[in-house]
């Protein structure tokens, strides 16, 4: 008898074990394993940096089989989006501009803004003994101007390009009187590639910086980073049908309610921790 009980109790720990770690397996990677039927598409006009990142391939995915929305991405900086989003191009934004943003829903053009997620910026360049590495963006900013050093901006009414202009400003330094300062008018990846070639410094989003000194499709060292200034706040936006009756709305308010869900924020926390030991974004949904 005792064998008998022993038996059966094997069986039904096993059981058990089996059962908890399948439940292990789906949650630990924090993917479902079910999709619903497709509705349709809708359009999300977002950053360059939540694409160059990677972040977008690896969120979208899930939110379509949770969803059964297939996005199109148009990936362009955040001023590009915000007009986008103004005009009716888009149904969804996600960008990097709060202060645009604000004024874009104060200006009747989106009706709904969430906080996100964060990151940071900071500023990368060629080993040079003349500038140092250290958290003060002023400081590092008069450096490169008093030697006239080569810097590459953005140059396309994106939230880096702004926040980057705001910092020259507050440094108290005129672009206009840099020599050596080109204005390329790209996105994250392609100036950081240019600054790269160009052995100059650049203001960078963390997530795309780190992704291209992976693939060792650039070799810029962070010069300035770490500093309260520098972070790097996203949010998501619903267009506002009011203004533009034929977006998606349904599928924009589902985009909107997902990402601020506690399975949307737990995946964006998770991006970047396997491969860099941190994330590439911090979600922060909760400061809403």
């Amino acid at each position: 008898m005792n064998k008998i009980l022993s038996l059966k109790t094997i069986g039904f720990l096993t059981a058990v074990a089996f059962i908890t770690l399948s439940l292990f397996l789906v949650t630990g990677c924090n993917r479902s394993t079910a999709s619903v039927p497709l509705k349709g598409k809708i359009i999300l006009s977002t950053t360059t940096s939540t694409q160059d990142s990677g972040l977008l391939d690896f969120i979208l995915p899930e939110f379509t089989r949770q969803t059964g929305w297939e996005v199109d991405v148009v990936a362009v900086g955040s001023g590009a989006a915000l007009r986008m989003g103004r005009d009716g191009d888009a149904d969804v934004l996600l960008v990097h501009a709060r202060t645009d943003e604000l004024q874009f829903v104060a200006d009747g053009f989106g009706s709904l803004r969430y906080d996100v997620m964060y990151n940071d910026f900071l500023i990368v360049g060629p080993n040079l003994n003349t500038i140092a590495h250290n958290n003060n963006v002023i400081k590092t900013l008069q450096d490169i101007a008093s030697v006239n050093l080569p810097f590459v901006s953005r140059g396309d009414d994106s939230g880096t390009h702004r926040m980057e202009l705001t910092l020259w400003q507050t440094a108290g330094i005129n672009i206009g009187n840099l020599r050596n300062y080109s204005s390329v008018g790209q996105g994250m990846g392609s100036t950081l590639q240019m600054a790269d070639e160009m052995q100059g410094f650049t203001l960078t989003d963390r997530a795309t910086w780190l992704i291209l000194m992976r693939d060792k499709k650039i070799n810029l060292p962070a010069v300035c980073e770490n500093a309260p200034e520098l972070l790097n706040y996203y949010g998501v936006i619903l267009v506002n049908p009011e203004r533009h009756p034929h977006i998606n709305t349904e599928g924009a308010q589902d985009f909107v309610n997902w990402m601020i869900t506690p399975f949307a924020q737990q995946l964006i926390g998770q991006y970047g921790l396997e491969e860099f030991g941190g994330a590439l974004f911090t979600p922060n949904a909760d400061a809403n």
